[in-house]
């Protein structure tokens, strides 16, 4: 199974607002980009916080061309080079050090009217890249105008999941004290609650577990809305998003209220479960689990909530069944979905190692770059692909003690590469008798005589 590019899923997470959405009504699409311009990204092997509007734009329209493909980044063979002259450039630099707020527009309109640039003879790209390359690039200001915030709710239930990380109490367990995390998922329509599950971290892994659970009880959501932390944005639980066709939104950061619901049920559960909860009868993660997902059925899905106009979360869920997008035929290969790609070169020898544990790959692969699949909850490898993700056959546990015994494989030819290479007739021209030519051109050729041949 083909690996997604690392910037292409991050450049799919930009346009989260923009993909998730089934039509844009008409002035809506420049409206978003501008508010997604504004916004501050981790940027992937980059020290920028800020996007343009004219990249996000092309990007969208890239990525309705071609889908994540039409996002991979292609190199571009000036990178790094200014074609503006060295005298634009320092006009340039030293008018943007002097006013930093100036804008791309005011400092091209400044070299014109001066007379440093004739007009139309530098464009806003050119002063973009140059400003970036210099690091003098900034964002324009931000709105004046407040924020809006409405309280809305999705129509049908599997619209809009919530995914989010609650800390937990420590508890004494039989391997010792442990912090505990609460991953959760929720469906926005109902407030059901498709998986949730205690985990000893909050860790990409967590989430793709608790993720692969709840789509197996409850199908398919089209939107998962998640925070901006790093767990999240994993290139594994983008990929896994990706292939599931289930469109990843990131929350801005320090804007709790993207998640206003799963908060609340957040406060509901310290209230109801954990205040209730009696720790002397919990041994390990098991048993505190066994509890949690008891509650989950028999009391919060089956209460009244007064944001569902009494209706309880297991009720208004079943309202949609017939709406709720199923995994059909993923369900048969939904662990190979959930599987991770290692990247790995392997040796000399045909092994390479995953977890500090030795595997054999086909012999072929000696000295190439492949992919290991592996099952990252059974801590196992499974196969090996190329980049891909074509199969390139299995990888086994190494024994070395067996291959002691083994029959070694040789080439076909082996016994001929020992021996001599006797001479054979060739067709056409060959690079000896090109140099006998070049040699002997113009003079006799040397023969030998017959007597020498005979006293040999």
């Amino acid at each position: 199974m083909k690996e997604f590019n690392a910037m292409a899923l991050f450049r799919l997470s930009v346009l989260g607002p923009l993909v998730s959405r089934d039509d844009l009504q008409h002035g809506e699409l420049q409206k978003i980009i501008r508010e997604l311009a504004q916004k501050e990204y981790a940027i992937p092997n980059s020290n920028r916080r800020f996007l343009g509007e004219k990249t996000i734009e092309a990007w969208y329209y890239a990525w309705r061309r071609h889908g994540i493909e039409g996002l991979v980044p292609q190199r571009r063979t000036d990178r790094g080079v200014s074609k503006l002259s060295v005298a634009v450039q320092e006009a340039l630099l030293a008018a943007k050090r002097d006013n930093p707020r100036r804008s791309i527009r005011q400092l091209k309109a400044l070299l014109e009217s001066s007379g440093i640039a004739p007009r139309g003879t530098i464009s806003r790209s050119a002063i973009h890249r140059l400003l970036q390359q210099h690091g003098l690039s900034r964002p324009t200001g931000a709105a004046s105008v407040p924020e809006e915030h409405r309280r809305f709710v999705a129509e049908w239930a599997n619209a809009i999941w919530y995914g989010d990380v609650m800390h937990g109490p420590t508890l004494t367990l039989k391997t010792g004290r442990c912090k505990v995390y609460l991953v959760s998922l929720m469906d926005d329509a109902s407030r059901l609650i498709a998986h949730s599950a205690f985990c000893t971290g909050e860790t990409a892994l967590d989430i793709e577990g608790v993720l692969k659970q709840a789509v197996l009880k409850r199908g398919l959501p089209r939107k998962l809305v998640v925070d901006n932390g790093p767990a999240y944005r994993a290139a594994t639980l983008q990929g896994i998003c990706t292939r599931l066709d289930i469109r990843l939104i990131y929350c801005r950061p320090y804007a709790p209220e993207g998640k206003g619901k799963l908060e609340r049920w957040h406060r509901t559960f310290r209230d109801q479960f954990l205040s209730e909860l009696d720790v002397s009868r919990i041994t390990d993660l098991q048993d505190l689990n066994a509890r949690l997902w008891a509650w989950i059925e028999q009391v919060y899905h089956r209460t009244p909530h007064g944001g569902l106009a009494e209706q309880t979360p297991l009720a208004r869920y079943q309202q949609d069944l017939p709406k709720i997008r199923q995994l059909g035929q993923k369900a048969a290969q939904l662990d190979a979905l959930f599987y991770h790609r290692v990247q790995r070169k392997a040796r000399k020898d045909g092994t390479v190692s995953y977890l500090g544990v030795d595997f054999e790959v086909p012999y072929e692969l000696s000295g190439k770059t492949l992919h290991l699949v592996v099952d990252p909850h059974a801590e196992r490898v499974v196969g090996v692909e190329d980049a891909e993700g074509h199969s390139l056959g299995a990888a086994t546990p190494l024994d070395a003690k067996a291959n002691g015994h083994r029959r070694r494989r040789k080439p076909a030819d082996s016994h001929a590469s020992s021996t001599v290479t006797t001479a054979t007739a060739t067709q056409g021209a060959n690079l000896v008798e090109l140099a006998f030519e070049q040699h002997y051109a113009g003079t006799t050729h040397p023969a030998p005589a017959k007597d020498d041949q005979e006293t040999t």
